[in-house]
């Protein structure tokens, strides 16, 4: 990949709508989008097709990129997202071919594939909290931006960061805990 600066770049040039440097930042950026989508889905087939949704959806909002954060940490948010999206659409096309039918446990899911019925606890659990909640601790713990990073790609105070990071780990761990009588907002 590029130097930084060098993506920088080219993202600000295919923001302004140069189709030259959008093609140069998709190849650039490919490798690292492959591997944060790897992170958050370790089979794969399904992190090969997170990270062509993702790229996919930064062909076509590259204009919305403002440069209020670096590219990188927009990219990350913008990767993060689609990385779970892709998962949901992947769990919902399983449970309508599977009829359903509940998965076997336990399942190994670094060598499953979602499409063939993985349960990634992670996910599911980031699933049941609300998404604002899920992208705040998906962005820390899962890619590791920093609190001013996300504060700013978020466009909040870091105290509110912190904060809803405070929350989503609580019931993230709720719910991977399997605490019972609990909704998605980690009330009785």
């Amino acid at each position: 990949m590029p130097l930084g600066d060098d993506i920088e770049a080219l993202a600000a040039s295919a923001a302004r709508g140069d189709p030259a440097a959008l093609d140069a930042l998709l190849a650039a950026v490919r490798p690292e989008v492959l591997r944060l989508c790897a992170r958050l889905l370790p089979n794969r087939q399904d992190a090969e097709e997170a990270c062509q949704d993702a790229l996919l959806a930064l062909a076509r909002g590259i204009a919305r990129f403002e440069g209020r954060s670096s590219f990188h940490t927009w990219l990350y948010r913008l990767t993060a997202n689609r990385a779970r999206s892709t998962y949901r659409l992947l769990r919902r096309r399983w449970l309508v071919e599977a009829g359903g039918v509940p998965l076997p446990e336990p399942v190994d899911p670094r060598r499953t594939s979602v499409v063939a019925g993985t349960r990634l606890d992670l996910l599911d659990a980031l699933d049941s909290v609300r998404p604002e909640l899920a992208e705040a601790v998906t962005l820390r713990d899962v890619l590791g931006l920093g609190y001013r990073e996300i504060a700013d790609l978020l466009d909040l105070p870091e105290g509110t960061v912190k904060s809803r990071l405070h929350e989503a780990r609580r019931q993230v761990r709720l719910r991977l805990a399997g605490e019972p009588g609990r909704d998605g907002d980690g009330r009785r």
